[in-house]
């Protein structure tokens, strides 16, 4: 079944689909709007108690909905000098090492660390032998991803692509799924070294924002790289603060270069995690 799952993604038109599902998610007329998030809470299952406006027919849009702030004490912060915090609600899908510049994907699949990151060799150099972490945005989750760390934005890359589902049988079927689909890469300088957050589009993804950009859709549709130093823009974010969000949910990529940090013990493919909690651990601090 997830074959023919995967199958008919390659069938249907990506991007207009998405398109179209964002046209909806933006009304305002209440019978859409209210529809759907009811029907959404229902089948997801969401805690509307999190939420900073609890009431579902409060929101102005799906999207406001969806993209809703939760209460601050919902998601408590780790506070150690050298805690990593987990960037956004979700399951780990895959974490462990980058070896000889590949990323595991599922059983028998490796993605390309360098086309990951819109093929820049020198970024990437920075990360062979470092650590990685994939987490997976499921509908219900929390949609607003934040920093691990503190850190001081670089560079910003907009890698056009494939919306493919990143569900688990997607994950499993697809070839360097996370390296075709469209995302935006987001290189930060830490106290320990580089730190990159890659944020995976994916099928009925509307858009991806960044907090300091807004939303990233670059036209024409080819590979944009904004170098934040050489501009009159410092964009410096502790961890914790919010660095960009999701409209209909996807992946976020944490990476950090060789010696930097360790993740946490237990942690596994299929793991539920939180934003703010603990990820892993920085190495020397």
């Amino acid at each position: 079944m997830k074959f023919i799952f995967a199958f008919l993604q390659y069938l249907v038109p990506q991007q207009w689909l998405s398109r179209l599902m964002g046209s909806l998610a933006d009304s305002t007329l209440g019978p859409i709007k209210n529809t759907f998030i009811l029907i959404f809470i229902k089948a997801f299952k969401v805690d509307m108690s999190e939420a900073q406006e609890p009431n579902p027919r409060s929101y102005p849009t799906f999207n406001a909905f969806f993209t809703r702030l939760l209460q601050p004490q919902a998601r408590p912060l780790c506070s150690e000098m050298d805690a990593v915090a987990c960037p956004a609600d979700g399951t780990i899908s895959q974490l462990g090492d980058i070896e000889g510049g590949q990323l595991y994907q599922a059983k028998g699949k490796q993605f390309d660390l360098t086309a990951l990151l819109g093929g820049d060799e020198y970024i990437s150099q920075q990360f062979i032998g470092g650590k990685f972490a994939t987490i997976y945005l499921s509908p219900k989750d929390y949609h607003r991803v934040h920093m691990p760390m503190d850190g001081q934005l670089q560079t910003m890359i907009h890698v056009p692509g494939k919306l493919f589902s990143v569900n688990n049988a997607t994950t499993q079927t697809i070839d360097s799924l996370f390296a075709r689909n469209e995302r935006v890469v987001t290189l930060f300088d830490t106290s320990a070294g580089p730190m990159a957050v890659v944020l995976v589009g994916a099928m009925i993804v509307a858009s991806i924002e960044t907090s300091w950009h807004g939303v990233v859709t670059p036209i024409p549709r080819k590979i944009t790289t904004i170098e934040y130093p050489n501009t009159n823009e410092e964009i410096q974010l502790s961890k914790g603060d919010e660095m960009g969000l999701f409209k209909l949910g996807s992946t976020a990529i944490v990476l950090f270069g060789p010696d930097m940090a360790e993740w946490q013990e237990g942690l596994q493919a299929g793991s539920k995690v939180r934003m703010g909690e603990r990820l892993g651990s920085l190495i020397n601090v």
